[in-house]
This record gives structure tokens, sequence and C-alpha cells, in this order.
């Protein structure tokens, strides 16, 4: 009787400690279906600076690390100017239920530490893309890089024939009935591994009812950079293969994005480009179509004229200009009037010429650089021999990293609270 009675007491502080709930806190801003992805807001005083998310199936609960969301085709982000957190998933996610391409429904657990109760709240969403599925999609997260192709798109002709030729001499060599991939890079040996092994390396694989889904975070080892038409590219070339009766079946899948950091002027805008084609094998040349948005939603080209977004394409570039406090944007500091960051949602339609259309989402972060500005001082000096200066009160949002005298720098290495 002992043991029974302290069993059950040890099960009921457990559930005490860990209670989850069904009722949405007033702490969820929003849970919204967006065109291509699901994005649940919670207020950041709600959840704190560190938010906890878990994915949640039939076959269990996973918590979103960082990692496990490049891979898994999640993003977490923290917005304290907005003061919420942002949960943004991908149709294709890992833990996504997928309806014939056609209905997702998330599955997800908030975890919040309340009065030190840690608390766990159950998310549920049913979405359905508002636009239908392109051909070929291309999403360039801040955190990985997905591209999702209809299974019955043809290969388009963009790998150099020397190129091919080896790929598909070590396709052959190496092909089995289970399905294998090869990275290509720039000058090196093609080795081709399981995808069970590819799966260990961070990268997806998916085919759901239509749709071949390739998912990598940035950064792979296989992934390689370059230039194209001056703007930073990353890389990733995938070739899947298998041997089906006496055939050899290849499928080539590429993801690459834009790694332009963003740069501003003195005439008060904030600018990021993209090349016109990213790679051969993920948009064409033949027509292009490009919206704009911030924050998540694109908004039409009346809308975004009125607000002052330039987009012109200049030497095969892409080029869009923000004005620094145009609507949409914040304030990135309350030191200055002139510190602002915008969250910039960019759609990019091309047609390549076997008149596939691919579409390109691009989500990035647009911030005006850190400047200098004066600080209010208090000369103090009492000796003839030293000079003691008081600085005023730093703000929270602003980082002294260095104080200019009589035209020396001098960095500010440790600061005492």
């Amino acid at each position: 009787m002992a043991f029974g009675f302290y069993l059950s007491l040890t099960l009921l502080l457990s559930v005490w400690t860990t209670a989850k709930c069904h009722v949405i806190p007033n702490g969820v801003l929003h849970m919204e279906c967006r065109d291509r992805y699901f994005m649940i807001a919670v207020d950041l005083f709600y959840t704190g600076n560190e938010p906890s998310f878990e994915a949640v199936d039939e076959t269990g609960v996973y918590p979103i690390t960082k990692q496990y969301a490049a891979k898994c085709g999640y993003s977490v982000g923290v917005f304290p100017a907005l003061e919420h957190v942002e949960l943004r998933a991908s149709y294709f996610s890992c833990h996504a239920d997928n309806k014939e391409d056609e209905v997702f429904t998330f599955n997800f657990n908030l975890i919040v530490t309340h009065k030190g109760k840690r608390v766990t709240y159950a998310l549920n969403k049913t979405c359905s893309p508002s636009l239908p599925w392109s051909p070929r999609e291309v999403t360039c997260e801040v955190n990985y890089m997905e591209v999702s192709v209809r299974s019955d798109v043809t290969c388009p002709i963009g790998t150099k024939k020397g190129d091919w030729d080896a790929v598909v001499k070590t396709a052959y060599a190496s092909a089995t009935a289970d399905w294998q991939v090869m990275f290509q890079q720039q000058q090196q040996e093609l080795l081709p591994i399981s995808l069970k092994t590819a799966k260990t390396h961070g990268y997806v694989f998916d085919l759901t009812n239509g749709r071949l889904v390739f998912r990598t975070p940035y950064g792979q080892p296989d992934s390689y950079n370059t230039e194209v038409n001056g703007v930073p590219v990353e890389v990733v070339h995938a070739t899947l293969f298998s041997r089906q009766s006496w055939v050899l079946v290849m499928v080539d899948l590429v993801a690459a994005c834009s790694m332009y950091k963003g740069s501003y002027d003195n005439s008060g805008y904030i600018m990021w480009e993209t090349p016109v084609v990213l790679h051969p094998l993920v948009s064409g040349h033949n027509r292009m179509q490009v919206n704009i948005g911030v924050n998540g939603e694109l908004v039409e080209q009346s809308v975004a004229e009125k607000r002052g977004y330039i987009v012109k394409q200049h030497n095969s570039t892409v080029e869009i200009s923000i004005p620094y406090k145009a609507e949409g944007g914040y304030r990135k500091s309350i030191a200055s009037g002139n510190l602002y960051i915008f969250h910039l949602y960019l759609e990019q339609i091309s047609l390549d010429g076997d008149h596939v259309n691919t579409r390109l989402r691009v989500h990035r972060t647009l911030a005006t650089p850190l400047l200098p500005r004066p600080v209010f001082t208090a000369n103090r000096t009492v000796s003839k021999s030293a000079h003691s200066l008081s600085i005023s009160t730093v703000p929270e949002d602003v980082v002294l990293a260095a104080f200019h005298l009589n035209g020396q720098e001098f960095k500010v290495l440790k600061i005492q609270a």
C-alpha cells in the first residue's frame, strides 16, 4: 500500500509540473495560413527571450531546436521591436500532415514557464495554399533552402555536357534499386551515398502525392558558394538516381539562393540584390515577374509603389530599394531615427526554356548598419597628468563599440555594468 501511495504522489507531481492546456492563451497573437507557410506569432512578454516550440505528429513530439528547425522546414525568430516571437513552418515541413498537397494540418506545442511551472499549450491549424503550386518552387528561408518539383516535370537542360556525362557514368556504375544521391560541386569527385546517410547529414528528401521535396540547411559541406553577376549565391546541387529494371532513373534537384547581405546609401534606401538567373536549373531567362512585400506578406504593385519600394533589373540582376522610413519597417534603435530594419519577402517567377514555371520565395532581414553617433560626456579631469571623462547612460539597444579621441580610435573591450 505504501508503495502505491508514493507512486501516485510522484505521478501527480509530474503532471502538475508539465501541465498541458488545450485552450489557446491570450499571448498567441496570430495563427495564420500564408501562401506557402503557416505562421504563429506569440507575445514576447508571454514567452520570454528563449521561446520553446515542439512539432507533434502521430509518431511523437519533436523539440524544434536551431539545428532541427533548419533540417525540417521551420524558422523561429525573436523580434524585440515588434514585441513578438514568430514560428514559420513550410507546408512541406517534416511533421505537417499532407493531404494530396492541398490540405496541410499542423500540430505544435508552445512551452512557457509561469511562476516556475512549465506549461504546454497545444496549437493546431489546418491550411490550404491560397495559390496553386507551380511546377518548380524554391524557398530561401532565413535558415534553410527548400525546393519542390512536380513529379511529371521534365529535367531542364542546365548542366554542362562534360559534367552531365560524369554524373551519368558514376550513377550507372553505382546504381541499385535503392535510391542514392550525389552532390555535385565544382571540380569535386562525385561520391554516391544512400538517402539514409544523406538524412544523417541534415538533408531531407520527401516524395509527396505529386511532388519531390528537397531541403537543406545553409552552409552544408556539400554546398558551394559562387558569384553570379557579382552577387554571392549559395548552391546545393543534388542528383537522385536508382536502377528500375533495365532503366536508370535520374532526377536533378538544385537549391540556389542569393546570400547578399544588403547595403545602404546616403539617399535614404536599404538595397538588396539577387541574380535574374541564380542557376540554370533554378530559374530561366524567358520571362520574369517580381513581387515584393515585408513581414512575410506580398503587397500589390500599386501598394509597393505608394510605399516607395523600387524594383528594377540591371545587368541581369534584380535590384530592390526600400526607403528607410517606408511602411512595413520599424526602428532598430531608440537612439537614432536613422536605424531601421525590414523583413523582406520577395517572389520571383520565371519561365525556363522548356516553358516550365519556377516560383522563388525569399525571406531576408535587412537593416541599416551601426553608425557612429556622438555621446554626451562630462569632463571630470582633476589633475594635469590624467583625464577623466564620464559617458552618459547608453541605451539598451546601442552598442558602445569604440570612441575617438584626437582623431584616434579606441576599442571598448569590456564594460563593467
